[in-house]
């Protein structure tokens, strides 16, 4: 009986997942990248240190595994937010917590993964997904009993006034250019005031993708 020849392109795409299996094995996890010295204030893994303004954090706040880890279940269904939100925006913003997946590779279980919905500003996203830099020390955990009042939000009605009119000299110049363009619109010209929106520089989408185009953060 003859030998089934196997076609190159299998052989190709198992070579394929091999090495992509091997590269997932070999990738250094996040205990061992997100790792610090606390006295010199330096990342072994990649040598690099930390910069000035996030050395008081680093002492006094905690990474989002460290907060999580002290918590049954590791806080699923939790809040958490962010001390740089705090300060910066009146409106909540703040994670509720779907899904956590520690390193249990790492000492204290204080590295990992976590999933979440996110609302910023007010505005709650419709899926879950990755939270980005849990690695950061400024993470904060909403007690239970704040959360209902933390949460509570209100949106200011924004003005209907969406025009107005040109000042006269500008209405003047205006008209006179749709005169001598032969233009005999009797439409007054109106100033458009309706904002573009654009998302806030922290929002978290921007910094992740931000954070992609530099490099590894420290």
């Amino acid at each position: 009986m003859a030998r089934k020849k196997v076609r190159p392109r299998l052989i190709a795409e198992l070579a394929r997942r091999v090495r992509a299996l091997r590269e997932q094995r070999e990738r250094p996890r996040d205990s061992q990248r997100y790792s610090l010295d606390y006295e010199t204030l330096t990342r072994p893994y990649s040598g690099r240190r930390l910069p000035a303004r996030a050395w008081a954090d680093v002492r006094s706040e905690s990474r989002l595994l460290q907060l999580l880890g002290r918590l049954p279940f590791f806080g699923l269904g939790r809040l958490v937010t962010r001390k740089s939100w705090l300060w910066q925006h009146d409106e909540p913003c703040y994670w509720r917590l779907t899904r956590v997946r520690p390193d249990y590779t790492a000492q204290n279980l204080d590295h990992g993964k976590a999933w979440g919905i996110l609302t910023f500003k007010g505005k709650t996203e419709s899926e879950a997904r990755e939270i980005e830099q849990v690695m950061y020390h400024d993470w904060r955990l909403v007690p239970k009993h704040e959360e209902e009042a933390f949460t509570a939000f209100r949106p200011v009605s924004e003005d209907t006034l969406c025009s107005v009119p040109y000042p006269p000299l500008l209405r003047a110049m205006i008209l006179a250019e749709r005169q001598k363009n032969g233009d005999t619109s009797t439409e007054e010209p109106m100033l458009n005031l309706e904002r573009t929106r654009i998302e806030p520089w922290d929002y978290p989408a921007k910094q992740e993708a931000k954070r992609k185009a530099k490099g590894t953060p420290v």
